[in-house]
C-alpha cells in the first residue's frame, strides 16, 4: 500500500491542474497584499463621521435600530474614541433623566 500511496503522491505532484492551481495560489497571495496597501491608502482619505451622523448613529444604537449600512460606515469612518466618549455622555444623560423622573414622582406624595 505504500508504494501505490507513494506513486500516487508522487502522480499528484506533477498534475498540471494541480501544479497550475499552486502557481494560481502563489499568485493570489501576491494579489491579497496589494489590497491592504490600496487600505492603508484609503485609511489615510477616509472621512470622518459629523457630528449629526456621529450623535444618529449613537442614538439609533442605544435604541436598538441602528441599521446595517449605518453601522459599516461607522466602523469604517469612525473613530472608537468618540463612540466611547458619545456613550458616556448617553449614559450621564439617561442616568440623569431616571433620577430627575424619580425625584419629581416621589415629591408628588
Amino acid at each position: 500500500m505504500t508504494g501505490e500511496r507513494a506513486r500516487s503522491a508522487a502522480a499528484h505532484r506533477r498534475s498540471p491542474l494541480i501544479a497550475g492551481s499552486m502557481q494560481a495560489g502563489v499568485a493570489e497571495g501576491n494579489e491579497k497584499k496589494a489590497p491592504v496597501a490600496a487600505r492603508s491608502e484609503t485609511h489615510q482619505e477616509r472621512k470622518t463621521l459629523s457630528l449629526r451622523e456621529l450623535i444618529g448613529s449613537g442614538l439609533a444604537a442605544a435604541l436598538g435600530v441602528q441599521s446595517g449600512k449605518n453601522r459599516e460606515r461607522d466602523f469604517n469612518n469612525g473613530k472608537a474614541s468618540s463612540f466611547i466618549a458619545l456613550g458616556i455622555v448617553f449614559t450621564a444623560i439617561f442616568i440623569g433623566s431616571v433620577l430627575t423622573i424619580v425625584n419629581l414622582v416621589l415629591s408628588g406624595r
